[in-house]
């Protein structure tokens, strides 16, 4: 009986030592408040759905103007016109919602990590953003080829391409509708050069992301040019492009440090709290 006290005692004390460092790590991590509200606020699935509705009811608009692209580059000749439409969809949070992933790097006290990030890929278990299947086939239905241009690594292709199709997205069977990082040479990060391979052949009708470099260029710039670029194009934001919101990640986090890697907890910490703007 003496053993078996001291024994509930040490369980009690371990669970409430494990509650504590988890409650801790939660607590601690950046990336917790916006989880919580991709996870669980009806008003992220509103914006979702109404992001994609406002698209499906636009996108006749440009199947009946050939004038019409969502490409910078195609708007400055006029060789586009002749050619069929195409919609460039990004993947991560703008098709598949990765919040379960983003949870379990929190439960687990760990930052991002290219190991853990593949491995949830090949797990193929991203449920579809509210809204997007049904998007994404309606435009399919009308004769637009759907390109997703994805910074998920060329090794985690089939499992992105198998978890697509089971959420019920249109991939194609004839061509390689699933452009990933790094699966031709000069295919990086930037999806400069994905996006001029699909304007080659497609005239651009639309294009849908969650990060401003899935627009156009902007990695690498300050927030004040990044704002320029946002102004400058306003008139293509909900009519030729189409963002989802991510709170969780981006290169709008980035764009805080000025893209500058190396920074002690102290530096991000002191323009942290000088980006906070208090009106005083």
């Amino acid at each position: 009986m003496h053993y078996l006290k001291h024994a509930l005692i040490l369980s009690a004390f371990f669970l409430a030592s494990c509650s504590t460092v988890q409650k801790s790590t939660i607590n601690d991590d950046p990336t917790t408040q916006a989880t919580l509200w991709v996870q669980n606020a009806a008003e992220y699935d509103a914006i979702a759905m109404q992001t994609y509705a406002t698209a499906m009811r636009t996108l006749p608009l440009p199947l009946e103007d050939s004038f019409w692209t969502a490409s910078l580059n195609q708007e400055e000749d006029d060789n586009f016109m002749s050619l069929p439409p195409a919609i460039i969809m990004d993947v991560d949070e703008t098709v598949l919602d990765n919040s379960p992933f983003q949870a379990r790097m929190i439960k687990q006290g760990k930052d991002f990590n290219i190991e853990d990030w593949n491995a949830w890929c090949k797990e193929a278990k991203a449920e579809a953003v509210p809204g997007a299947v049904e998007f994404a086939n309606y435009a399919a239905d009308r004769g637009v080829t759907i390109f997703y241009i994805t910074n998920r690594d060329y090794e985690v292709e089939e499992a992105t391409r198998k978890n697509l199709i089971e959420e019920g997205f249109p991939v194609s069977n004839s061509i390689d509708n699933i452009m990933t990082n790094g699966e031709e040479p000069g295919w990086n990060s930037s999806k400069t050069e994905r996006r001029q391979q699909v304007e080659e052949n497609y005239r651009v009708v639309m294009v849908i992301g969650d990060d401003l470099n899935d627009f156009l260029p902007a990695k690498g710039i300050t927030q004040k040019k990044r704002a320029g670029l946002v102004q400058e194009n306003s008139d293509w934001f909900g009519r030729r492009w189409f963002i989802l919101p991510n709170p969780v990640y981006g290169s709008w986090e980035q764009a805080l440090f000025d893209f500058e890697d190396g920074l002690s907890e102290s530096e991000r910490k002191t323009i942290l709290q000088k980006r906070l703007n208090s009106k005083n």
